[in-house]
């Protein structure tokens, strides 16, 4: 059973996402809180998925995430944001948020963009994303360069590995597509994050999208 707390300030939502996803075999939202509740909540419930406002008036999700980034056991944690974009996002990924998804998302997808965050995947609203992607510099700046030369640095099973990541699948399912062991992705994706030079698989998989792996794996399909 996966646990769940929904952290927001309105009621309305978070009774939706409770009904939402314990319709779900095997997802239990085990509390709902604002956000002055949350990092309580998260304590006494020990969730495995934590969904986030990031935008609340008591306490802003940002400030929630780094105090949940510290606990001992620290939950996997995903944006809530009613807006395609916001400022706010990519600070919260680069902090340990393991992505982040529309308010308005349909509700027959949100069990298993749970289900994903709890599996170990990344979860990045792709409305959402695009328009993040799309808010940055149309011409490249010197730190964009570097980066592309590091997506070039990458073999080519490590780049397949690296869209997968950024497709949101966790590394059993990625092993399953690949046919590949868990633990020969596993050692795929610790050389990925080193040759990016990044923290996290949120990370890697935002470099994915700027460097247009997911567009060139999409046209191939069509092919």
């Amino acid at each position: 059973m996966i646990r769940v707390v929904v952290v927001d300030d309105e009621a309305l939502l978070r009774s939706g996402f409770e009904l939402i996803l314990n319709a779900a075999d095997d997802i239990q939202v085990v509390a709902t809180a604002v956000g002055a509740q949350a990092v309580e909540a998260v304590r006494r419930e020990h969730p495995d998925v934590v969904l986030l406002d990031i935008r609340m008036p008591d306490v802003d999700g940002l400030t929630v995430l780094a105090e949940l980034r510290t606990l001992p056991t620290a939950p996997v944690v995903a944006m809530l944001t009613t807006f395609d974009t916001d400022e706010y996002v990519m600070t919260a990924l680069h902090s340990g948020a393991a992505g982040f998804l529309l308010k308005d998302t349909e509700p027959e997808h949100l069990a298993q963009l749970v289900r994903t965050l709890a599996a170990g995947g990344v979860v990045l609203s792709s409305r959402a994303s695009h328009a993040v992607l799309r808010d940055r510099p149309s011409d490249p700046a010197p730190a964009d360069t570097e980066e592309a030369a590091r997506v070039n640095r990458l073999s080519d099973r490590e780049r397949e590995v690296l869209t997968l990541i950024a497709e949101g699948l966790s590394n059993a399912d990625i092993g399953t597509r690949v046919h590949l062991s868990a633990g020969t992705v596993k050692d795929h994706v610790s050389a990925i994050l080193t040759k990016l030079r990044v923290g996290s698989r949120v990370q890697a998989a935002l470099i994915a999208q700027r460097a247009g792996l997911l567009d060139a794996r999409e046209k191939a399909g069509d092919a």
